[in-house]
């Protein structure tokens, strides 16, 4: 079993920047993908970005790549986005997902583990 919990969120103008951090425990960190994931109102959720155990390799949405950076320290059990130039539609509940192995990182379907989510609204 592993808990997830995001925090970092809130409201901010577009073009400005917010940290996520999700914090993970419960089983050894370094053995588990992260991605992060979003929902607005209305919407399905969507792939964010996803980070390697190691950290060597990230992934991207088309959508938010060159404006948010994934990374994690195994160290503190916890994975972070950055995310700048934020858009009113950045607009979401963000989530956490880790799993052990996964082929396809962009859908929730593969992933195992998830956090309560954390609300990031950008006013234009």
């Amino acid at each position: 079993q592993v808990q997830l919990v995001e925090s970092g969120g809130g409201l901010v103008q577009a073009g400005g920047s917010l940290r996520l951090s999700c914090a993970a425990s419960g089983r050894t960190f370094s053995n588990y993908v992260l991605g992060w994931f979003r929902q607005a109102p209305g919407k399905d959720r969507e792939f964010v970005a996803a980070i390697s155990r190691s950290g060597g390799l990230t992934y991207y949405a088309d959508s938010v790549k060159g404006r948010f950076t994934i990374s994690r320290d195994n160290a503190k059990n916890t994975v972070y986005l950055q995310m700048n130039s934020l858009k009113p539609e950045d607009t979401a509940v963000y989530y956490c997902a880790s799993v052990l192995s996964v082929l396809k990182v962009n859908l929730t379907s593969q992933y195992d583990y998830w956090g309560q989510g954390t609300q990031v609204t950008v006013s234009s």
